[in-house]
């Protein structure tokens, strides 16, 4: 039931892995205890899972993804940095194959957008979910972009982009009504914390990174695939596309922000 647009090319594991708590869950930090028993779902390489584990040494973390490509990359993650409280296995969102009320913390990051029915995902993250207050949902999905200067291939990389996911079943960039979502999976609007955070790239490191991972995306990844495919781009619109975030990475007064919506939920 996933409406993922792309693959866990090396280009997109580029992207997922340089996320960690402090640039991506930093909402979640007041939360945080050592003792915890977390799910990460979604974790793909295993960056913010690993994260995890490590301010919750006295506990345990449970990465899970809906196919097995970026698992062996997580587990490799844990065991160089030397993380043991922590497993990883192959779930779907939908329907977790973890009993009611087992976690402390649930966890989704930049997943909702990407799965066929994000109300029942939130469903089934509050089921296995600790009850009486003690247990915490928590997600995080893109809102809305900007970028200076303009730039026609960045123009119509969000165009395809957004074309894709929105008719693939997906719905792109939902921070503003995650909450929303919330309340149709069962929390009442009293026990919802909502609040926005943002991801800025501007100097040459951070325009290599992210501008180099949006490039080799459209140049070779299942984006590009499906892309291609599905009648959504050309190769040479793709070509296009490439150029684009080539010139983003090269203009010294380049900027790229990513607006993000958050949430924090209590089960009871």
């Amino acid at each position: 039931m996933t409406t993922y647009t792309t693959d866990h090319a090396p280009a997109v594991l580029q992207t997922h892995s340089w996320r960690t708590i402090s640039n991506s869950v930093p909402y979640i930090l007041p939360y945080l205890k050592p003792n915890m028993k977390i799910l990460d779902i979604g974790c793909g390489p295993g960056s913010i899972t690993v994260d995890f584990a490590r301010h919750v040494p006295l506990g345990h973390v449970t990465g899970v993804e809906y196919v097995s490509d970026p698992l062996d990359q997580a587990r490799t993650l844990a065991s160089t940095q030397g993380i043991t409280n922590i497993s990883f296995q192959v779930a779907d969102i939908h329907s977790l194959p973890f009993p009611d009320n087992t976690f402390d913390l649930v966890h989704v990051h930049q997943v909702l957008q990407h799965i066929a029915d994000p109300v029942q995902a939130l469903r089934e993250m509050r089921r296995v979910a600790k009850p009486h207050g003690e247990g915490i949902i928590a997600a995080r999905e893109s809102s809305a972009m900007t970028w200076y200067p303009e730039n026609k291939g960045i123009e119509r990389w969000l165009e395809i982009t957004t074309k894709m996911a929105k008719e693939k079943g997906g719905n792109p960039h939902p921070g503003s009504r995650i909450h929303v979502w919330a309340e149709e999976a069962g929390f009442s609007q009293d026990v919802i914390k909502k609040s926005a955070g943002a991801w800025c790239f501007s100097s040459p490191e951070e325009r290599r990174y992210w501008g180099g991972s949006m490039a080799g995306r459209a140049a070779n990844s299942g984006f590009a695939t499906q892309a291609i495919e599905g009648g959504f781009a050309s190769r040479e619109e793709l070509e296009r596309i490439v150029k684009g975030w080539e010139e983003f990475m090269e203009c010294e007064q380049a900027w790229f922000g990513l607006l993000h919506g958050e949430i924090v939920c209590w089960k009871y």
